[in-house]
């Protein structure tokens, strides 16, 4: 009977938001998780800093002392703190003395993935890490296992709920970024510190574990291009309106191939423009979504709660059941696919559009000069629109497709122009035809 085998033994570190949950539904429901895994499963230690702060915990179950409990008779540490040490060390020492790790540290899987996939690989141990990107959503295990198969070009999507709330309420207000971002915080959307997510730090970090997986190729955080969204202006989600487009800050990560057929992976995350029927753009609130197109699937759309307690704790708790069946059983989890080895394109030659708005003086020739720019740098206009007159004459361009480079260099021209009073805007645009 599954009462009379040997429990899994499982350790925990960290028990703020995440961990709280974690441990309630494995204390709440111990013969629902013994049933699904084939063994009991048994919390033998809470590592914490501050035992006082966790009324909620046993106090036979705490300690302060995340080494030692790390180094005991534990089968699975299950690393909920965040950030690069103490984690990394521990869960190191984990997996190196033959323990298997759950983790949603994303910071840490995107800078030091590989040291942790071989050691996992050395020990013979598992990781799992469903609840480093997305929350709730099941999106990595099948990056990871469903699609195994298949090849997949594209993934795209909204991967930080704080930016997405802010965004989607300026989109819905007219509200300017400070007082949403206030809003935001006064709602519990924002940490007190908000630098993570409003800079796209938190994005890029998952955006180089959906890259990893996703092309079978070592990506990290520093590797991926990353712009925040403290730069939007009222006026920038007004010109999407008139696009019928929305603003979002979107994580992007696409299989490039040149004109001599050499791929490349391109990782990438900032704030585009995407057209009002795209089905990201719907995706409101703090919610997030991901977007994956693959040569045999298709398109594919994940969507739901991408943060808090127990959207994240059902994703960490996913893992440590799929942990203990391979315990019970004997068996092991996927391992790290990295086989393709592709080149992590430069963001300047990446193929991209722009949207671009100019304060420009009203006068004969203000067309045909700006178009003669893009003209040089090679870059083909798709939309213009020139609008108002005297001190509200503005013009508005969309391009085609062009290296990020090229683009930038256009606009740095445009702006020395003697017609051009002021660059309003630049962004760029995703999720429809080039």
């Amino acid at each position: 009977m599954i009462r009379d085998r040997e429990p899994i033994r499982v350790a925990l570190l960290g028990c703020g938001t995440v961990g709280t949950e974690v441990l309630r539904l494995l204390q709440d429901q111990p013969e629902e998780f013994a049933a699904r895994t084939g063994a009991p499963m048994l919390v033998t230690g809470v590592a914490v800093r501050r035992p006082h702060k966790h009324p909620e915990v046993p106090e036979n179950l705490l300690t302060t002392d995340a080494q030692a409990l790390v180094e005991g008779d534990v089968d699975v540490v299950v690393e909920l703190i965040g950030g690069i040490e103490p984690a990394r060390s521990l869960l190191l020492t984990a997996l190196r003395s033959g323990k298997s790790v759950v983790t949603a540290n994303k910071a840490l899987l995107a800078e030091h993935g590989s040291e942790l996939y071989a050691a996992a690989d050395e020990a013979g141990t598992d990781i799992y890490f469903e609840a480093s990107v997305a929350g709730a959503i099941p999106l990595l295990r099948p990056l990871r296992e469903s699609l195994a198969g298949d090849r997949i070009n594209r993934v795209m999507g909204i991967v930080n709920g704080t930016t997405n709330y802010i965004l989607s309420a300026m989109d819905s207000t007219g509200a300017g970024y400070s007082e949403t971002l206030d809003e935001a915080g006064r709602l519990g959307y924002a940490e007190a510190d908000p630098t993570a997510d409003v800079d796209g730090f938190d994005a890029a970090a998952k955006a180089a574990i959906l890259a990893s997986l996703a092309f079978h190729t070592r990506v990290t955080a520093s590797e991926v291009h990353r712009e925040g969204i403290s730069a939007v202006t009222p006026g920038d989600i007004a010109a999407a309106v008139t696009l019928d487009r929305t603003v979002k800050l979107l994580a992007i990560c696409e299989r490039v191939v040149d004109d001599n057929g050499v791929e490349s992976v391109s990782a990438r995350v900032h704030p585009a423009m995407i057209p009002r029927s795209h089905p990201l753009a719907g995706v409101g609130g703090a919610f997030n979504a991901v977007f994956v197109e693959a040569e045999a699937a298709g398109q594919l759309m994940f969507y739901g709660q991408g943060a808090g307690g127990a959207p994240t704790a059902s994703a960490v708790l996913g893992d440590l059941v799929a942990v203990a069946r391979n315990l019970v059983v004997k068996g092991k989890g996927p391992r790290e696919s990295a086989h393709a080895e592709l080149p992590v394109q430069p963001m300047g030659k990446t193929p991209t559009r722009y949207h671009i708005s100019l304060d420009v003086a009203d006068k004969p020739g203000v067309l045909s000069q700006v178009a003669a720019t893009f003209n040089e740098h090679d870059v083909s206009i798709s939309v213009v629109r020139q609008q108002g007159r005297g001190a509200e004459a503005s013009l508005v361009v969309v391009t085609h497709t062009a290296d990020d480079a090229a683009l930038s260099s256009t606009v740095d021209k445009i702006a020395q122009l003697p017609i051009v009073r002021e660059v309003v805007s630049v962004m760029r645009v995703e999720g429809e035809p080039t």
